[in-house]
């Protein structure tokens, strides 16, 4: 069987590290077992999702390197919708109820005061055709709730324990009580549908076969379960990976541009993608150069059910692995689009360096541009720049001509070489010198050892 998967976003806010995981995942899931993988927009919410989003979303995942086998947005599907929902209304698993939120709240707090737990007692049940239509000659309009299949109370109402099942391929086996959950409102009072309704429907009609999502989705699955099973379609796998913890103050949001995708373009794509796909997992977190590597070494049972920490600092410190691995060819027009020269031995010099690839201008900068030389030690840079040999250089010239300066000064270990590279890149660290030298050239190391800015 072909597994069908799909990541569902809501374009309501940015898409940030904490759902890109779920997208990662489950893209990856499919690409590992040859299978379909379908975006869908879960745009069901009027107020707060914009095409702006939905946007961003698409071009986030496009420049991570997802391809997608279908797309779809669930504001086209109204009427489908519609269909399911008229059925499930003839059949008495859709109900209507007519309490408004304060009313629904009071009750909530009713029951806490005295010790229960905050079920809704499916008072909507009780109301006759005169109930619904006195209620709604108030001008009041209803929203409608899904009757779980669980056992009916003494009074016919209350719900009792039944228990919905599934082996979840992180979490092991799974059970959620109906009993312990309110009826869940599938259709708003201003004739919406909610997520939970139209997700399943959607799941049914696109044939998805796995669902890989957050943990905060656990008891919602034993809802959804239910609904499958109304509407008679098997349900498909699931998968409950914990959630990410942003360290620090940082918000994981998708109305925060804290931790959002789109701040972090500089950042390369397979580093992100790696470290989304394998923090909070028993393999180890290193920079994966493809899409098809990092799904071969994905297991869904290496995935851990405690929450992960996401540390900005861990994830630029994975691109700067990446990249100090990353051959000319790979940067090299991105390279020449910010300016720099050099070619392959610039980028070969300098890729050690640098965390993401504009830390590549700064050491163009010093092998090219002026700079304000450190003079540590003027003596020895005196008696070096007077050794300095004739051009053409190669990498063996550093050390042929710090021999020499060694020879004639008697300095050594940190006294020579410090001062030489204080004076000829102004920096206390970088590259190394015998490839930074000849990029550099004669004249510019003869002024910088002047202690001239050049």
């Amino acid at each position: 069987m072909t597994p069908h998967l799909r990541f569902a976003p809501s374009p309501t806010g940015y898409l940030h590290f904490g759902n890109l995981r779920t997208a990662v995942l489950n893209y990856l899931y499919a690409r590992k077992h040859k299978g379909h993988f379908l975006l869908r927009l879960d745009d069901t919410d009027r107020e707060r999702s914009t095409e702006a989003f939905a946007d961003q979303i698409r071009d986030d995942l496009k420049w991570l390197g997802f391809v997608w086998d279908a797309q779809a947005r669930q504001s086209d599907r109204n009427a489908r919708y519609e269909d399911v929902a008229a059925r499930l209304k003839a059949e008495g698993r859709l109900y209507a109820c007519y309490e408004t939120a304060e009313e629904l709240e009071r009750r909530r707090k009713r029951q806490l005061g005295v010790g229960r737990p905050p079920i809704y007692d499916r008072s909507g049940l009780k109301l006759t055709a005169e109930d619904r239509e006195r209620l709604e000659a108030e001008g009041r309009t209803p929203h409608w709730r899904f009757r779980l299949s669980n056992t009916e109370g003494g009074d016919g109402l209350a719900p009792q324990h039944t228990n919905v099942a599934w082996d979840d391929l992180i979490r092991g086996h799974q059970t959620v009580d109906l009993g312990s959950v309110s009826d869940p409102v599938l259709i708003r009072a201003d004739g919406t549908f909610l997520y939970t309704f139209t997700s399943v429907v959607d799941d049914i009609d696109f044939a998805i076969t796995h669902v890989i999502r957050g943990e905060d989705h656990v008891t919602n699955t034993g809802v959804q379960v239910d609904i499958f099973r109304a509407l008679g379609s098997k349900p498909p796998v699931f998968a409950h990976h914990a959630l990410l913890v942003a360290s620090g103050d940082q918000k994981m949001s998708k109305r925060s541009g804290d931790l959002a995708l789109k701040g972090s373009r500089d950042l390369e794509p397979m580093a992100i993608a790696s470290y989304v796909a394998l923090i909070g997992t028993s393999d180890a977190i290193e920079p994966v150069r493809d899409m098809d590597d990092l799904a071969r070494r994905l297991d869904l049972s290496h995935v851990s059910t405690s929450a992960a920490r996401f540390d900005l600092a861990e994830l630029r410190a994975l691109n700067g692995r990446y990249l100090h691995a990353t051959p000319y060819g790979e940067v090299a027009d991105r390279l020449a689009a910010m300016g720099i020269g050099g070619g392959e031995n610039f980028w070969m010099a300098v890729r050690g360096n640098v965390t993401v690839l504009s830390d590549a201008k700064d050491w163009w900068e010093v092998a090219s541009g002026a700079i304000d030389p450190v003079i540590e030690d003027a003596g020895l840079l005196g008696k070096a720049a007077d050794l300095l040999p004739s051009e053409p250089w190669t990498d063996a010239t550093w050390g042929e001509w710090t021999s020499e300066v060694k020879r004639a000064t008697g300095a050594k270990g940190r006294a020579l070489f410090h001062p030489l590279r204080l004076a000829l890149t102004g920096r206390e660290s970088g590259p190394e010198l015998k490839m930074l030298l000849p990029l550099i050239g004669r004249e510019k190391a003869l002024e910088r050892l002047a202690g001239k800015k050049a």
